[in-house]
């Protein structure tokens, strides 16, 4: 609907202009015409701002090492990426080879692929976006996980907009 997508707009623009606290939030991004998700202007918006923006395609990840290999190639993690939850969450709390003048913004679109075919997985990572935004958000960089779906979603996770 035309009105959601403006309440939607407005909330990503008050969170990367520093208005709305970071953290992980469900977020019905608004398409552009003809495109998925990906195609949308969410990226260029927040980087003008001096966002790091990260897209994840949670297509690609329906179990755990899926995902871990989704994330490592996404986030470019460095060698010593051990491929485990340990390893996702010691470079989320670094991520020193990808600097930001702003913060961190994570978008995972598709995530109900893991969270309908492996919920324990799914949920570890959750928590470990959880955590990284926690350890990232006293600093001049913090980080927000957008969990972008249609007509899907996630409990206990606020809604952004």
């Amino acid at each position: 609907m035309p009105g959601d997508d403006v309440g939607e707009n407005r909330a990503l623009t008050d969170l990367i202009e520093g208005r709305l606290k970071p953290g992980v939030y469900q977020w019905r991004a608004p398409a552009a015409p003809g495109a998925g998700v990906a195609g949308a202007d969410w990226p260029a918006r927040a980087e003008e701002k001096g966002w790091r923006t990260f897209y994840l395609n949670g297509r690609r990840a329906r179990d755990k090492d899926a995902f871990l290999q989704l994330v490592a190639e996404v986030f470019h993690f460095p060698e010593w990426y051990g491929g485990n939850w340990d390893a996702f969450e010691d470079c989320l709390r670094d991520l020193s080879w990808a600097p930001t003048g702003r913060g961190y913004l994570v978008l995972y679109e598709a995530w109900a692929e893991l969270a309908e075919a492996d919920q324990r997985a799914f949920r570890t990572a959750l928590d470990v976006f959880s955590g990284a935004v926690t350890a990232w958000q006293d600093t001049a960089t913090p980080m927000t996980v957008l969990l972008s779906s249609i007509g899907v979603e996630v409990a206990g996770v606020p809604k952004l907009g």
